[in-house]
């Protein structure tokens, strides 16, 4: 494959993962049915299409990585992540769409653009994963500085106060210079409290482990997509707690949630009525409290399991 026929490519695979993540109607998040006030699907499709030329630089660097032009830790991951949430925000008006996905995808980007594809412009995963784990461990400083800055332009709900380098303290940035502190040192001390900094230090274990092959199975059992996602987003949230809840309402609340998704599974979810009506259930609970109870973890997870099967072939 020319390598910009490449770059383009692995951001259509990427771009089509969100599409595909927003428009499943899993409990709690917003669909193409139902929305919050004020962030509404067509918020996500615009978020969708505005991240793609993001994607498609990262894939060029993995690219230019690969062939010997440049050094791993001058991809600028950090850059890219920024520059992506500030043209997010100047095609939408609907608040924070996709900061987790994004700091999720972007570093799938570069890895892909560093992978061999083979056939119809399959990537073989495992080497993905492999190229995956150098880009977050190679990471800089500036990379941390970057990140911060595209948080506060996401300006994400329920930040809260971090133990260490908290975001909104003014000094951590001047820390993380003085300190040379890279983006995965940075990520591996908020690790403890949030679900996409811990994929990122230890290289996507729920989203490879779990998430991808449990959505490749379901995919192959129901043929249906919808379905498939929405029971694969009720086992992750089942047995990984949702952290943008539990940083909102704390991690009992958090912790019932994931109880409650694993109720509706065990009453058989969308194959049988009894776990569709719990299902339905659960949606309009986790709807009462507006999104105070939106597991926006779990789906920033779905959607980069969505991108690994788009990226190894699969097409609805």
């Amino acid at each position: 494959m020319h390598p910009c026929g490449k770059a383009e490519h692995i951001s259509k695979c990427l771009e089509l993962a969100i599409l595909f993540e927003v428009s499943a109607d899993k409990p709690g998040n917003v669909n193409l049915v139902v929305g919050f006030e004020g962030t509404r699907h067509e918020h996500f499709l615009a978020s969708a299409v505005a991240a793609a030329p993001s994607f498609e630089l990262a894939a060029e660097r993995g690219i230019a990585f690969s062939r010997g032009e440049i050094q791993v830790s001058d991809v600028g991951v950090g850059r890219i992540i920024k520059d992506c949430a500030a043209d997010i925000n100047a095609w939408q008006r609907g608040g924070n769409t996709l900061i987790g996905t994004v700091i999720l995808l972007a570093p799938i980007a570069v890895a892909a653009g560093m992978t061999p594809t083979e056939g119809e412009h399959v990537f073989e995963i495992l080497k993905l994963r492999e190229n995956l784990r150098l880009v977050v461990e190679s990471t800089t400083p500036e990379d941390a500085v970057n990140v911060y800055e595209a948080i506060k332009i996401a300006k994400p709900s329920g930040l809260g106060k971090a133990p260490e380098l908290d975001i909104n303290d003014p000094h951590s940035v001047n820390r993380i210079v003085k300190e040379n502190i890279s983006l995965y040192q940075v990520f591996k001390i908020a690790s403890e409290y949030d679900r996409v900094c811990s994929e990122w230090v230890s290289t996507y274990p729920i989203t490879f482990d779990v998430t991808y092959p449990c959505l490749i199975k379901q995919i192959k059992k129901t043929k249906d997509l919808n379905i498939a996602i929405i029971h694969t987003f009720l086992k992750v949230l089942a047995e990984y707690s949702d952290t943008f809840i539990a940083r909102k309402v704390g991690i009992g609340k958090a912790r019932e949630v994931s109880l409650m998704a694993k109720k509706v599974l065990e009453l058989g979810g969308l194959e049988t009525s009894r776990g569709k009506e719990s299902l339905r259930e659960f949606d309009l609970k986790l709807r009462r409290s507006s999104n105070l109870l939106n597991p926006g973890t779990t789906a920033d997870i779905i959607a980069a399991a969505l991108a690994l099967c788009v990226l190894g072939g699969y097409r609805p």
